[in-house]
């Protein structure tokens, strides 16, 4: 193998299929390739499941290739029976078209937009969106067969279960897509997840059908991300872990990935940073020799947290993280405040309330005289510090900020008020 980054992505693991190695091992390493990776606009932000195919488009730009990211907005509105074993519930083209606005907002931060491998980023709604019925089965329908369709693995998986009409045309559609970028910016290769392989043949089969059979293009595809227990990577108790600062902080995917096992942490390192070989290996020995330190965890949340949100972003995270461990939690802004103690419990007080009443509001007690018994057992944090006494007033002149005051009962009970007088 010639291509320094197909050997960094054997290395990585990152090759699960490809249609002929051997030839875009060739093709890589005498010339720059386009290589384009879809996402699909279902929501208005991308999630950890995206970071991904991300991270690989941006490892074949940094290699000197040029990268095309494609938001569905066509797709989208059909929906990818891939992994799935019911229909998805369709949504409006204005959903959809707002989620591809906000996905390309997204995208534009991680991929360079100058220089000889600038990269794109396209949406699919544009070339299809006026294409009539007759001229898609006449120009596109006709060189699929129905028997290769049925073959297809996410096609047969819901022969049983149903399928529509609509999602059984995708591959039709990711294939016309992959049939534009070779046509219009010349682009040779498609790289998607391994429940993309049926889709990414069916652009290859076409562009030979249309273009000719002597046509150099590929497709690569990836392993789907899992932990080493076999469970599926980004799922939690709380939900989808979101790229969007809003809908998933900074600091909570900083948690995420810093509470990474053992098992699972050295696999990320690989695919998820771009860390060189030696420094991972490193890493690896001490995950062997001084587990208790978790420096591959430390630094693997580092790395995805500075390359999703930035080195500030990176730093609240560690600022925050920090103050919860030691409980000096008046070291932390208002902001912070609101970031660390998301999804706690919390009140908002709309006069000054005794320490006690307090207590009981916010769910830190269950009655006053519990509340009692917690403060003379110091079993009661305000701020971070031990306190037991009764008559204290929950106003401005304990707060944070002039507006939160943080109780902690015991070691992990976090509650959260706030001030609205």
């Amino acid at each position: 193998m010639k291509s320094a980054l197909l050997q960094d992505l054997k290395y990585r693991g990152l090759i699960h299929d490809a249609t002929d190695l051997e030839g875009l091992d060739e093709l890589m390493s005498n010339e720059q390739v386009t290589v384009y990776v879809g996402f699909d606009p279902t929501a208005d932000s991308l999630h950890i499941g995206h970071l991904l195919p991300i991270i690989m488009l941006k490892r074949f730009q940094q290699a000197g290739h040029k990268p095309i990211a494609l938001i569905g907005g066509a797709t989208g509105m059909i929906g990818d029976p891939s992994g799935r074993t019911t229909e998805r519930q369709l949504q409006s083209v204005e959903t959809i078209q707002e989620n591809v606005k906000a996905i390309k907002n997204q995208l534009t931060k991680y991929l360079d937009f100058d220089g000889d491998n600038a990269a794109i980023i396209v949406n699919n709604y544009d070339w299809t969106h006026n294409l009539s019925v007759l001229d898609f089965l006449r120009d596109y329908g006709k060189h699929f067969g129905i028997n290769y369709m049925l073959a297809k693995e996410t096609i047969a998986s819901r022969l049983e279960t149903g399928i529509s009409y609509t999602e059984f045309s995708y591959t039709i559609l990711q294939a016309m897509d992959f049939n534009y970028l070779f046509k219009t910016y010349n682009c040779r290769l498609q790289v998607g997840g391994s429940d993309q392989w049926g889709n990414i043949i069916s652009g290859l089969d076409l562009i030979r059908k249309l273009h000719g059979q002597e046509e150099k293009v590929y497709g690569l595809t990836v392993p789907l991300v899992t932990k080493a227990d076999g469970s599926k990577f980004g799922k939690t108790a709380e939900g989808t872990i979101w790229l969007d600062p809003k809908k998933t902080t900074p600091y909570e995917l900083y948690q995420f990935f810093i509470n990474t096992a053992d098992e699972d942490v050295i696999h990320f390192l690989k695919i998820f940073t771009f860390l060189e070989r030696e420094e991972i290996e490193a890493l690896e020995e001490k995950v062997k020799t001084e587990p208790h330190l978790r420096e591959a965890q430390k630094t693997l949340a580092r790395e995805v947290v500075t390359f999703v949100h930035g080195e500030r972003a990176y730093e609240q995270a560690v600022r925050i993280t920090e103050a919860l461990f030691s409980g000096d939690v008046k070291q932390l802004d208002k902001r912070e405040i609101e970031t660390a103690f998301k999804g706690v419990p919390s009140i908002e007080l709309g006069e000054p309330t005794d320490i006690v009443t307090a207590l009981v509001l916010c769910g830190a007690a269950s009655s006053k005289r519990q509340a009692r018994e917690f403060l003379s057992n110091n079993s009661i944090r305000v701020n971070g510090e031990a306190i037991n006494d009764m008559n204290l007033t929950v106003d401005r002149s304990v707060a944070i900020g002039d507006d939160y005051v943080v109780i902690r009962r015991g070691k992990k009970n976090y509650y959260l008020i706030r001030l609205g007088f």
